[in-house]
C-alpha cells in the first residue's frame, strides 16, 4: 500500500499554526513552517504500479464526499489507463480538478521522488488555496464589483477567496456590461457583484470551490450503485416447503428454506412477477439479482407473500456471513499474559542511572559527570570523526551505548551500519537502544552480545507489548500516569524496565529538514545543520521548540517547549531513571542526577507535569 494523494498524515492540528524560526535569538524563516502541501503521486503513478504497489490510499481526513469521490474518479481513471497498456497522458482538466476540490499551495510529489524536494512546505498558507483565476483589475467599494480578466470558468454559486482575505465569497451575480450571466468563460472581461472586504486592484482571486464540479460530482454519485451480483432460484410446489437457492460465479452457494407452504388457489393464483418483485427488493443491501429462475407450479396461492421476503432476508444474511468469514482474520492460538493489578514490595532503592546526551558538545569535559551508569549517544556522533576522541574517552569512563535513530532512510542504511561496525571495534559498546521496529533486523548479528534496549518509541503502553519485544530492557511510554507506569514495572518479567524522569521530550521526528527546506541534502544548501547555531520555533504563544537537525540523514527532531521533571518517588518500581539532556551544561547535569539519586522532583526551570497525573 501507499499514500497516493491528499495530506501524508503529518499535519495535526499544531501544523496548521504560524511560527518563527530562530537561529539563536535571530529569526530566518516564518509561516506556516510545518504545513505541506498535499501529495499529488498521478505522475508517478506509472511507477508506482510497476514496483507492485496493490492498494492506494487516500487521505480524506476532514474533507468533503465531493473530495473523495473526485479524487478516487480521476486515480481510477489512471489505474484502468496503466492495466489496460493505453498511453498514459494526464488530461490538464483533471490536474485542475483534483486543485479544485483541494489543495494547499499547488501539489508535492512528497518523498516518493529521488531528487531533493523543495516543495514539500508551503508556508503562506495552511488550507484550501483554490485556482487562481485572474487579479483585480478594478474595484467599487461602494457597490462592491470588481472587474478581472478570467483565466479560469466561473459559474453563479462558486466561492472565491482573495489573497489579502480569509473571508470566503459566493458568487451571486456574474455581469457582462448591462447583461447578467450565469457563468463567464476563460479569456472573458467580467464584473463580479455583492463582493465587500479588504479587497484591492492587483489582489490576486482564487476559486475555492466549483459549482459546476460538485454537481457533476453529486450526479455521479447518484447513479453510482456499484453490487455484488448473484443468481437466484426458487421452488414452489404445493405441500412442500419454498425453497431459494442463492449462489455466485465463485462457487458461494446459500440455501434456505420456508416453514410456509404453498396451497391450491381459490381466486387469484401467485404469479412469477410477483415473486421476482419481492426477491429483487434488495435496495439496503451490497447485492443485485442478475439472474433468477423461478420453478412455479400452476394455481398455487401463497399464504403470506412476506415468507418470499424472509426468505431472501435469510439468505443474503447467510451469504454475508459466508463473504465476511473467508477475510477473518485466523487467529494461532490464545496467548496467556501474566498480568496482576497488585503491586508487589520490591527494592525500591538502587536504581541505575541512564542518561541520554541528544547533544555532544566538543566543549564539555565529560569525565566529570558524577553517578552515571548507562550513557546513550546518538549513532550520529560515532560517524562524525572530530567526535572520536570525546568518545574514546566516554567509552573508557562510562557504559557506553549507541542510540539509534528513530528514522532509519533505506539510502543510509550501508553507512549506518559500517558505522556501527567500526564503532564495535573502536570503543567498548555496551549495547543499543532501538527506536524502531527496523533496528531489530539492522542489529541481528549483535543480539547476542550487546544489551538491547527497547526505547519508548515502540509503544510500550502496557504488560503484552513490554514481554513480546524481544530486548533486556524496556522504556516505558512518558505518555502513561504513575498507576500505568508501576503496573508494567511490577509485571515485568525477565526484563528490566526504564522511565525518562527529566528531559524534553520529542514532539516530532521529521524526514525534512527545517534549514535546508527540503527532504534531502542538495549542491547549494547554506548547511546550517554544521553550525553551533541553536534553533528554535517560536509559535504564537511566544514558546520556544528546539529544533535539532541531523545532518547525516536530513532529519529533524523538534522537542517540546518544556522539561518533563517527575517525582521519581512516584515511579520507584522502575528499574533505571533515565535523564534525558540537550543543551544543560555539566554542572546542571550532575545537579540533575543528585536530585534524581535523592528522589526529588527538580525545580527552578521550565517544568511540565511534576506530579505525574499525565506525563505528557
Amino acid at each position: 500500500m501507499a499514500v497516493a494523494h491528499g495530506n501524508r498524515g503529518k499535519c495535526a492540528q499544531g501544523c496548521r499554526l504560524p511560527y518563527s524560526l530562530l537561529e539563536n535569538d535571530s529569526t530566518i524563516d516564518k509561516g506556516y513552517l510545518l504545513s505541506p502541501r498535499d501529495l499529488c503521486s498521478l505522475e508517478l503513478l506509472p511507477k508506482l504500479l510497476k514496483i507492485g504497489i496493490t492498494s492506494l490510499k487516500i487521505e480524506g481526513r476532514m474533507k468533503k464526499p465531493e473530495y473523495v469521490a473526485t479524487v478516487t474518479r480521476i486515480y481510477r481513471k489512471y489505474i484502468d489507463k496503466i492495466e489496460n497498456n493505453e498511453k498514459y497522458i494526464i488530461d490538464e482538466q483533471d490536474k485542475k480538478d483534483l486543485l479544485q476540490v483541494f489543495n494547499r499551495g499547488g501539489f508535492s510529489t512528497g518523498h516518493l521522488a529521488d531528487s531533493p524536494n523543495q516543495n514539500l512546505i508551503y508556508k503562506e498558507k495552511p488550507n484550501n488555496m483554490g485556482i487562481y483565476i485572474g487579479n483585480v483589475s478594478k474595484y467599487n467599494s461602494n457597490k462592491g464589483h470588481i472587474t478581472l480578466s478570467l483565466n479560469e470558468p466561473i459559474n453563479i454559486g462558486d466561492t472565491i477567496s482573495f489573497e489579502k482575505e480569509n473571508t470566503v465569497y459566493t458568487i451571486s451575480e456574474i455581469m457582462n456590461g448591462n447583461q447578467n450571466f450565469s457563468s463567464a468563460e476563460p479569456n472573458s472581461k467580467i464584473t463580479i457583484g455583492r463582493m465587500k472586504g479588504n479587497i484591492h486592484p492587483s489582489d490576486k482571486i482564487f476559486k475555492l470551490s466549483s459549482k459546476a464540479l460538485l454537481n457533476d460530482v453529486k450526479e455521479n454519485l447518484s447513479k453510482e450503485n456499484k453490487k455484488e451480483l448473484l443468481s437466484a432460484v426458487l421452488d414452489v410446489h404445493l405441500d412442500s416447503p419454498i425453497k431459494l437457492q442463492i449462489y455466485d460465479n465463485k462457487n458461494h452457494q446459500v440455501v434456505v428454506e420456508s416453514s410456509d407452504l404453498p396451497e391450491v388457489a381459490i381466486n387469484s393464483p401467485i404469479t412469477k412477477e410477483k415473486i421476482e418483485n419481492q426477491l429483487n427488493k434488495l435496495n439496503d443491501t451490497p447485492y443485485l439479482f442478475k439472474n433468477i429462475k423461478i420453478n412455479l407450479d400452476n394455481n398455487l396461492f401463497l399464504p403470506h407473500i412476506s415468507s418470499i421476503n424472509e426468505l431472501r432476508r435469510n439468505a443474503i444474511k447467510q451469504y454475508s456471513d459466508i463473504i465476511t468469514n473467508e477475510y477473518k482474520r485466523k487467529k494461532k492460538g490464545k496467548i496467556e499474559y501474566s498480568y496482576s493489578s497488585k503491586l508487589n514490595e520490591k527494592s525500591k532503592t538502587n536504581h541505575k542511572i541512564c542518561l541520554l546526551l541528544n547533544n555532544l558538545n566538543l566543549d564539555f569535559d565529560y569525565s566529570k559527570l558524577n553517578k552515571v551508569d548507562k550513557l546513550y549517544i546518538p549513532l550520529k556522533y560515532f560517524h562524525l570523526k572530530e567526535y572520536k576522541k570525546i568518545l574514546s574517552n566516554l567509552s573508557n569512563c562510562f557504559d557506553l551505548y549507541i542510540y539509534l535513530p528513530n528514522i532509519l532512510k533505506p539510502n543510509f542504511r550501508n553507512l549506518l551500519i559500517d558505522t556501527i561496525e567500526n564503532s564495535l571495534k573502536q570503543y567498548n559498546i555496551k549495547g543499543f537502544v532501538l527506536s524502531n521496529i527496523g533496528d531489530f533486523y539492522l542489529l541481528k548479528p549483535y543480539k547476542e552480545n550487546y544489551e538491547l534496549i527497547g526505547n519508548y518509541n515502540l509503544n510500550l503502553f502496557n504488560n503484552a507489548s513490554c514481554e513480546n519485544l524481544d530486548v533486556n530492557t524496556i522504556t516505558i511510554s512518558p505518555e502513561l500516569n504513575k498507576e500505568e507506569i508501576n503496573l508494567i514495572a511490577n509485571n515485568c518479567k525477565n526484563k528490566n524496565s526504564e522511565f525518562i524522569v527529566y528531559g524534553q521530550i520529542p514532539l516530532m521526528t521529521s524526514s525534512y529538514c527545517l534549514l535546508g527546506k527540503s527532504n534531502k541534502c542538495y549542491p547549494n544548501c547554506e548547511q546550517k545543520c554544521n553550525l553551533k547555531s541553536k534553533y528554535y520555533l517560536k509559535d504564537r504563544m511566544n514558546f520556544l521548540f528546539r529544533v535539532v537537525p541531523d545532518n547525516i540523514q536530513t532529519i529533524t527532531t523538534i522537542y517540546n517547549c518544556k522539561i518533563n521533571s517527575i517525582d521519581t518517588n512516584q515511579v520507584n518500581y522502575v528499574s533505571n531513571f533515565r535523564i534525558d539532556i540537550l543543551d544543560e551544561t555539566i554542572e546542571e547535569i550532575n545537579s540533575i542526577i543528585e536530585f534524581v539519586k535523592n528522589t526529588k522532583k527538580i525545580e527552578g526551570k521550565n517544568y511540565t507535569n511534576g506530579n505525574l497525573n499525565r506525563c505528557v
